[in-house]
């Protein structure tokens, strides 16, 4: 996945214009690649806390407020998501609002909401602490939360990395080119990687110096946005990006294997009972045991289906898997990755293999929970996904992953339109196949939070 940070100067008080400017730079960053894209701290009114102060009614929002609507529909339009930070509205009957960071979903829809802790000076008088720590998962990827002062207390980082987040995204209101570079030291103190959207200009008695930027977990900078010293025509917006997909949850991660299954018991059913579904029929599997899945995921596919534009429809490729030919699948990629990387040990060439075949012990499909598909169209002809399907890491150039970076302009709207359709629908993706999209399994109880997987390795009855 592809992040970015956007800076601008704020119209203050504006929400209306500051949220149409947010939406027109989140469009720009989509077209540029990006996946999610931070905003500076209170970028929704300035950083202004009399004029917030002189305004508890008007200024503070809610997720669904309906001043936000241009970035919740740019989120939809381009799949992007969004971390929009704003004065929060007043929950569980406070009456202070918070520094909040709503982080919208590529389908637009709130993912969660975070309130910045850790208070600084005047901030006290207008606003109310939050209490708890900012987690969310987006494209296989977990990060954590933190709001300007947030990232002065070390034990914030800490704790992000003892969660087994892997980015830390922070919305800040820096004065100082000596205060951003202290993220340096975060990333490399708790192996993080680390975006700081900054704000820009004068909000009452702070300001702003821009310079958003990013750093890899060794404390290496790797985007800087410009300085803000003074005015400048326009509103100096700018974008910087940074590349984290070498931050995903990969199946081989142990905390994926450490989820527990609760095996509800629902059965495999032959896709291929459905009319409504487009069944691919080249598949090499006399016994047929590719085209089954369980029940619940076969159900889904039908929801998503019916989400599609007109002339578009999904064409079912491969679900089943025996945990034998899963086994053997794993093991010839793992072997053709040994003898193309003969340096490499045990540990990586495990770890490399499940970017594009699951351990055999986890793998989604041997549960019947997993789905490889693409989109065509309605008389069934192929339609530019970018790559074909089970295109590998190597063969691709890793255009395989679904935020891949270099994709055509077609292939970025067919896959955000799958995507779409099928998170929709309640599937999660693996974010180093497009067409790998899964529900009831391990990586979907990661992905979505779920306290268990709810389906488990299953033998076919009969085959």
């Amino acid at each position: 996945m592809i992040i970015a940070a956007a800076q601008f100067l704020p119209v203050p008080g504006d929400i209306e214009a500051n949220a149409a400017r947010m939406a027109g730079l989140l469009t720009e960053a989509a077209g540029r690649g990006a996946g999610l894209v931070v905003f500076p701290e209170l970028a929704l009114t300035h950083y202004d806390l009399a004029l917030i102060a002189a305004d508890p009614v008007g200024m503070p929002v809610t997720a669904d407020d309906a001043r936000l609507a241009p970035v919740r529909e740019a989120c939809r339009a381009t799949g992007t998501a969004a971390v929009v930070n704003a004065a929060g509205r007043a929950t569980g009957g406070g009456s202070r609002p918070a520094i909040s960071s709503f982080v919208i979903g590529p389908d637009g829809a709130l993912v969660t909401r975070y309130d910045k802790v850790h208070l600084f000076g005047d901030e006290n008088t207008v606003f109310a602490p939050g209490t708890a720590p900012g987690r969310c998962t987006l494209g296989g990827i977990r990060f954590a939360l933190a709001t300007c002062f947030d990232n002065s207390h070390p034990e914030v980082a800490a704790r992000a990395a003892a969660d087994g987040c892997r980015v830390s995204l922070a919305s800040s209101f820096h004065g100082s080119a000596e205060r951003v570079a202290g993220y340096a030291q975060q990333a490399r103190d708790h192996g993080l990687h680390v975006l700081l959207a900054n704000g820009m200009g004068t909000g009452g008695s702070a300001s702003g110096c821009g310079l958003s930027g990013a750093w890899l977990p060794s404390g290496e900078r790797v985007a800087a946005a410009a300085e803000w010293t003074g005015p400048v025509p326009g509103d100096g917006a700018e974008l910087v990006f940074t590349d984290v997909r070498d931050r995903i949850t990969l199946m081989a991660d142990p905390a994926v294997a450490a989820i527990p299954v609760e095996e509800c018991g629902e059965q495999l059913v032959d896709v291929r009972a459905e009319p409504a579904l487009l069944v691919a029929e080249d598949r090499n599997d006399p016994l047929g045991a590719y085209a089954f899945l369980r029940e619940g995921v076969l159900q889904r596919l039908l929801v998503a289906q019916k989400s599609l534009p007109d002339g578009l429809r999904l064409q079912f490729v491969e679900g089943y898997r025996p945990p034998g030919l899963q086994r053997r699948y794993f093991e010839e990629y793992a072997d053709e990755l040994r003898a193309a990387h003969p340096d490499w040990d045990t540990a990586r060439l495990h770890q490399a293999a499940s970017r594009y075949v699951s351990p055999p012990g986890i793998a989604p499909h041997s549960a019947g929970g997993a789905v490889d598909l693409t989109l065509v169209t309605a008389e069934g002809e192929p339609v530019d996904m970018g790559t074909p399907i089970n295109a590998s890491p190597e063969e691709s150039d890793g255009a395989c992953y679904t935020a891949a970076p270099e994709l055509t302009p077609v292939a970025r709207a067919h896959r955000r339109v799958l995507n779409a359709a099928l998170t929709a629908a309640g599937l999660v993706n693996y974010p180093t196949e497009w067409w790998h999209w899964s529900y009831g399994d391990r990586y979907w109880a990661l992905a979505t939070g779920a306290e268990h997987a709810l389906y488990g390795p299953k033998e076919l009855a009969g085959r």
